[in-house]
């Protein structure tokens, strides 16, 4: 199944929620990678062998850093909610 672009920010986010909720911080290394804990996340290439989703969160929030100033306000205000560094 392909995944899309809202897919894939769904999984992102559920990564950085993830993250955010047992660390207390969104202050992730860049090459950090974020296992999900059995989310409903559309399958994709990125699927692990136990069926979860890998998510290479750390690389992902500098990206979106770069990029803010073209992101959705509400995708900038989900990521603000965690706390996120801009």
């Amino acid at each position: 199944m392909k995944r899309t672009q809202d897919t894939k920010w769904a999984a992102n986010l559920a990564a950085a929620r993830q993250f955010h909720a047992r660390e207390g911080h969104l202050r992730v290394p860049r090459k950090h990678v974020e296992q999900l804990d059995g989310e409903a996340v559309p399958t994709g290439p990125q699927d692990s062998a136990d069926g979860g989703v890998v998510v290479k969160l750390g690389m992902w929030l500098d990206n979106v850093r770069k990029r803010a100033g073209k992101l959705a306000e509400q995708r900038r205000a989900d990521l603000d909610a965690l706390g996120m560094r801009w």
